[in-house]
């Protein structure tokens, strides 16, 4: 992982100088607040600034709904209830602002999540670091012959050598040609912008990520999960742990009722009906596809 010198400076001058604030502080996030996490072999994940906390959400509920909250008896109850029922809006009060180091395929999935704000690297403007995602070897696997948008079993001796070996001297000859093809002691070269076609998808950008914690939820719920590609879900990992110390309550809520959750269809329930009655029931007559009840019995077969 490296940060620029500008960086570095920037993180060290912010934690030198802590200010005192009458702003909802969340003691977990100020122990990651501009810390850098790394993430794969060269990436980061980094807080740059946060807004609200559990109590945000509360306030907003309670100012929301009034007296049909008056039943709950604590704050964490309240967040529970929000969450169980999809309540959305009391989460969208708090916001987090992440400065993020990935891949340049990993943004190009991660950019699909639109409901954020982004600034990203540019490389018009300035020149991209020699800095390339190279996989462990644990993660080079063959194509899933179940799945067309998963991995297979793990390569092995000198197929794994052969793939690692394309990929560093494929990233090396693109980068080396990148420089030569840039304008540079006073020969003209090509501009910037042109340049970086020629750049393969393993190099590594950066970005300013801002977006609300009901966002982020959604986020966390599709890339942390098991079935995630690897290489973004490690990143939501990451910013999974920094969420849990920000909005401790929330997160739990969150753990439970959507990522340690499942959703049923009305099919689904009749069917748990019927085998809880004593019926033995079957694909063909569950009235679901067969992809429906793979994942039904993966769940409760």
């Amino acid at each position: 992982m490296s940060l620029t010198p500008d960086q570095i400076a920037e993180i060290e001058a912010a934690r030198a100088n802590p200010r005192p604030t009458l702003r909802a502080v969340s003691e977990g996030m100020e122990a990651h607040l501009y810390r850098a996490h790394q993430v794969l072999d060269h990436g980061l994940v980094r807080v740059i600034d946060y807004m609200g906390d559990d109590s945000a959400i509360v306030q907003a509920a309670r100012v929301s709904y009034g007296a049909g909250t008056k039943h709950v008896q604590n704050d964490e109850g309240l967040i529970r209830y929000l969450m169980r029922h999809w309540h959305s809006t009391p989460f969208e009060m708090c916001e987090i602002k992440l400065h993020i180091k990935l891949p340049v395929f990993v943004a190009r999935q991660w950019i699909r999540h639109r409901t954020a704000n982004v600034n990203e690297y540019s490389a018009r403007y300035s020149i991209l670091d020699r800095e390339f995602y190279i996989p462990e070897p644990s993660q080079l696997a063959a194509q899933s012959v179940i799945n067309n948008q998963g991995r297979g079993e793990v390569l092995q001796g000198e197929e794994a050598a052969r793939v690692l070996e394309i990929l560093k001297s494929d990233a090396a000859r693109s980068y080396d040609n990148y420089e030569a093809m840039l304008s540079q002691e006073g020969q003209a070269g090509l501009a910037r912008e042109l340049a970086r076609m020629n750049l393969p998808m393993n190099i590594y950008t950066q970005w300013y990520w801002k977006t609300d914690l009901h966002n982020l939820f959604h986020f966390l719920r599709l890339r942390a999960d098991a079935h995630a590609q690897y290489e973004i879900r490690v990143y939501a990992e990451q910013m999974a742990r920094i969420t849990a110390d920000w909005v401790p309550l929330a997160y739990a809520a969150f753990e439970d009722y959507r990522m340690g959750g499942v959703t049923l269809s009305g099919k689904a329930i009749e069917v748990l009906k019927r085998r809880l009655a004593g019926q033995v029931v079957e694909q063909e007559t569950s009235g679901m596809s067969k992809g429906e009840w793979r994942e039904f019995m993966e769940v409760w077969g």
